[in-house]
């Protein structure tokens, strides 16, 4: 995995460096020095992991992830423990304190290690599906959200773009709604017509509708309509 170190300290960067030798599976591409130095070199080197600092020169740690569109996993390194918290509210693999400690360090990587190894089914690696328990980066215009997928009551296609609706908000963002659903648990996530997903656990009631659907009503008063091509489906998953 693509490593990318984050820290304005220059030891801190070393001493991290030095523990990561131990570990051929990641392959340190680079360092920054602060947040701006940081958003360059995520979009050019893409990497797959982050060692990154909070307490930064101009932006912290937590800042920068809210201006990525797309985030990598996340280790924290920090000296102080009061952004624990918070850290876990960003989807952070682990939290670690300095000076780090090797055990520590091989523990977040071992978390990290099988959460993004495929698991083999039939001898070949399968991707892993979205489940409710799984948090979501959702990055509409200049507002950010971490949002776990039980929360998501409903996704409906817009064009090129996807609403998502949970709380009170309904945030866009640019994909389609046939790349969403091959990442979601179809367990958890049903895809009612060309232009909604809904999350079953959300539905409150069901009713006959025309041409042979169905009308679905989510907690929260969102209705949708199940084509009649899904309906036969959506009552056999939902019977007994």
């Amino acid at each position: 995995m693509k490593a990318l170190i984050i820290d304005d300290e220059r030891l801190a960067r070393k001493e991290l460096t030095n523990l990561l030798q131990e570990y051929p599976e990641i392959d340190i591409v680079g360092e920054a020095v602060n947040a701006e130095d940081a958003q360059e070199k995520i979009n050019s080197l893409k990497p797959d992991l982050l060692f990154l600092d909070i307490q930064m020169p101009e932006k912290t740690g937590f800042e920068l992830l809210e201006s990525l569109d797309n985030v990598p996993e996340v280790i924290f390194t920090t000296a102080y423990d009061e952004y624990a918290l918070k850290a876990f509210d960003f989807n952070a693999l682990d939290y670690l304190l300095k000076p780090i400690e090797p055990d520590r360090l091989k523990d977040a990587l071992n978390k990290l290690l099988k959460r993004v190894q495929p698991e083999e089914v039939g001898g070949e690696a399968e991707d892993k599906k979205l489940g409710p328990n799984d948090r979501v980066f959702v990055k509409d215009g200049d507002k950010c959200w971490f949002v776990k997928l039980e929360n998501i009551r409903l996704f409906e296609s817009d064009g090129n773009y996807i609403k998502i609706y949970f709380d009170n908000f309904k945030p866009m963002i640019h994909k389609s709604l046939n790349a969403l659903d091959e990442r979601l648990d179809d367990r958890s996530f049903f895809r009612a017509s060309r232009k909604h997903i809904i999350n079953l656990t959300w539905v409150e009631s069901i009713e006959s509708w025309f041409n042979g659907g169905l009308m679905v009503v989510l907690r929260g008063g969102d209705k949708v309509e199940v084509s009649r091509r899904q309906a036969a489906r959506f009552k056999e998953m939902m019977s007994l």
